[in-house]
């Protein structure tokens, strides 16, 4: 038995792992993810899919594929060409490992915070250093304290031209 990638309609994972484990019997991983957002400008911790409309199902391709493929919400079983991909039993315990003991829940944590010492790593300011003021786990733009000619400037910046300094 292998794994095998399960590509579902939006917003029916859940739905989908329960008909897989309940009426067919067979081992699905969901993973999902927590993080902190904003939602009407309230700061609170969400619980969403860590690949959306995708789950993982481990079945014996001979005997399950076609009660998988048309099950009640599923699209279709990830394929390349006319074969179902398999996935790798590695793939799957790296990320029941990244998970912990948590229900499949892989928690996210802001990558930077106010304070952290980063290095402008793309674009026209490329190389100098800056410091964090503030920034939202869910936008994608940073503020940041420059401090070049001893005066300090203020800069927004997207998260992808950055790197934490050593």
């Amino acid at each position: 038995m292998n794994w095998y990638c399960v590509h579902t309609r939006p917003l029916k994972e859940q739905q989908v792992v329960s008909f897989l484990q309940a009426r067919l019997g067979l081992e699905t991983y969901f993973p999902r993810m927590r993080q902190q957002k904003t939602i009407r400008r309230v700061r609170r911790q969400v619980i969403s899919p860590l690949f959306p409309r995708y789950l993982f199902c481990r079945f014996d391709l001979a005997s399950h594929f076609r009660a998988v493929k048309f099950a009640p919400e599923i699209i279709d079983v990830v394929s390349f060409g006319h074969r179902p991909a398999v996935v790798g039993d590695g793939l799957i315990e790296d990320l029941k490992s990244w998970a912990g003991e948590a229900f499949d829940l892989i928690t996210v944590q802001p990558d930077l915070l106010p304070g952290d010492r980063v290095v402008i790593a793309d674009g026209p300011m490329r190389g100098l250093p800056a410091v964090v003021l503030h920034c939202s786990s869910d936008s994608d733009r940073v503020a940041l304290l420059l401090s070049i000619l001893e005066c300090g400037a203020h800069l927004n910046i997207s998260r992808s031209q950055l790197a934490k300094a050593v």
